[in-house]
């Protein structure tokens, strides 16, 4: 389920009740149950799966009018603090705002370059919202997150989608992966380096413990021949033949494994059972 359209994905036990997709139902938090729109119908999983929070119940009108109520507030609550930051010429931008009715308490989440004495805008807020009103600035990964956006993959962002935590990202992994250490090609929309990146450096890692390296002799089902290049997504090494300079591309285990490991991975018989 989500809180937002195309916003981030949350996992929800549906309990003793049977949501569609499209269907509002109740998720509690710690501010009590809050509306979210189902986007995936209940399916089984493994029962590995724990903790997840139980659906509270489908929405009642009652709800939804309050939902709406909270919606409004927090669209006028960031259209007020553009209007005074741009007052006090402060060099901050609005990123999200929360809004907890029980407590009557505004949360505006804002970037900017630099730390930003805020003491005099929190009071201008919360005087126009008649509310209090915290403010909490954030990095550009969390900005992304709450923003949305498109990645260069032409995905949804991750982090705005099924990510929960930021790990660690570091150029070694582009350069593990063949990619140029450039920040326009390896950078996110938040404008530091893709999380993706981190997703499949494992699968690099494990290939080239294996995997024969550039310039290797090595033996192919088509003759003898140099290894030039590898080609991790499809597990295969290519290859200039002795014979003729052709180039081929050979599955990894055709080319570093015994013929043993080979055939018990595809389905053949190994050479003493011939």
């Amino acid at each position: 389920m989500s809180f937002t359209r195309y916003g981030r994905l949350y996992y929800l036990d549906p309990g003793g009740h049977s949501p569609k997709v499209g269907d509002k139902v109740l998720v509690p938090t710690d501010a009590g149950p809050e509306v979210a729109e189902c986007v995936w119908a209940p399916q089984w999983v493994s029962e590995d799966v724990e903790g997840l929070p139980v659906c509270a119940g489908i929405a009642a009108d009652e709800q939804l009018e309050r939902d709406e109520t909270n919606r409004r507030h927090r669209a006028e609550a960031r259209s007020v603090s553009k209007r005074l930051i741009r007052r006090h010429e402060l060099p901050m931008k609005v990123v999200g705002v929360d809004y907890l009715d029980a407590d009557n308490v505004y949360t505006v989440y804002f970037s900017a370059p630099h730390r930003v004495d805020f003491r005099a805008l929190v009071r201008d807020l919360a005087r126009n919202l008649r509310a209090r009103v915290e403010l909490r600035q954030i990095g550009p990964r969390d900005e992304a997150r709450l923003q949305g956006g498109i990645g260069p993959c032409g995905r949804d962002l991750c982090c705005a989608t099924f990510l929960k935590d930021f790990e660690p990202v570091s150029v070694r992994m582009a350069k593990d992966q063949d990619l140029p250490v450039n920040p326009l090609r390896i950078a996110g929309a938040c404008g530091r380096l893709m999380c993706c990146l981190k997703y499949e450096h494992p699968l690099y890692q494990e290939f080239r413990a294996g995997a024969p390296r550039a310039g290797a002799t090595v033996d192919t089902p088509e003759g003898r021949g140099t290894v030039v290049g590898h080609n991790v997504p499809s597990d295969s090494v290519v290859v200039r033949l002795d014979d003729g300079g052709r180039r081929c591309a050979c599955s990894r285990a055709d080319v570093c494994a015994p013929r043993k490991q080979h055939d018990e991975k595809y389905g053949g018989q190994t050479a003493g059972e011939e």
